[in-house]
């Protein structure tokens, strides 16, 4: 079984993908220019959107088998696990990623609203599937 890795902080999780780290709360990743990760589960600190542009195959997310297909939207909140079994090979990440660590909502109307957002809620196991024109937004935000 896979180590599982501990993503606290943005710098970790920038760490990660060999990101360099430009704000300690928040980070957007265009995974292209990201190094080559092996796979391995991942217990988050921090809140994470996953913007996948390939189908990557299942993904472990808590207990479940999530619904990762090309194109699909992942929600991850702290506390929960996601990830693969390491198949000891080196993986081209592709996609984007926006992290943040929830400090930077302390205050904020939004941090006592994120519960509401059932899309972070760790029992959901099916990813977003955006039509063409909310994916040309994603990309362009």
């Amino acid at each position: 079984m896979s180590e599982i890795v501990r993503i606290d902080t943005v710098q970790a999780h920038n760490d990660l993908f060999g990101i360099e780290t430009l704000h300690p709360l928040v980070t957007v990743i265009d995974c292209r220019k990201a190094k080559p990760v092996r796979y391995c589960p991942k217990l988050y600190g921090i809140y994470a959107i996953l913007f996948k542009d390939i189908d990557c195959g299942e993904l472990k997310y808590g207990r479940s088998i999530y619904d990762y297909q090309q194109g699909a939207v992942l929600f991850i909140a702290p506390g929960q696990i996601m990830g693969s079994k390491d198949d000891g090979e080196l993986h081209i990440p592709t996609g984007r990623l926006l992290s943040f660590h929830p400090e930077l909502l302390r205050g904020t109307v939004l941090a006592k609203e994120m519960k509401d957002y059932s899309f972070f809620s760790y029992t959901a196991n099916e990813a977003l599937r955006p039509s063409e024109q909310e994916r040309k937004t994603i990309i362009e935000c």
